[in-house]
């Protein structure tokens, strides 16, 4: 099953987010994220949070999987919210 990641910054945290997007992007490569990018801020450049799509057995192996994320680890995230997802239209079985 398919759950949507969707995680904001913390204000005024966009050169930490810059600084530690290499590490973030290679842990997406190897993890179950078969779709990820970053949220924008209105000017359509400054990257403000993320969102995932990550393919799990469950809620519990995606809040096991997350803590992994290097902007986790460097506590880059002021919310993060995890919500159960159909993937409908453009699916992968499609």
């Amino acid at each position: 099953m398919y759950f949507i990641v969707y995680a904001k910054d913390k204000p005024g945290h966009t050169q930490l987010r810059i600084d530690t997007r290499p590490d973030h992007v290679a842990w997406l490569k190897l993890s179950p994220v078969p779709v990820a990018g970053p949220l924008l801020a209105d000017d359509n450049e400054t990257m403000i949070g993320s969102m995932l799509i990550v393919e799990a057995d469950s809620r519990a192996d995606v809040e096991a999987l997350l803590p992994n994320d290097p902007y986790a680890m460097v506590d880059l995230f002021e919310t993060v919210e995890i919500h159960p997802w159909k993937w409908a239209i453009g699916s992968p079985a499609a």
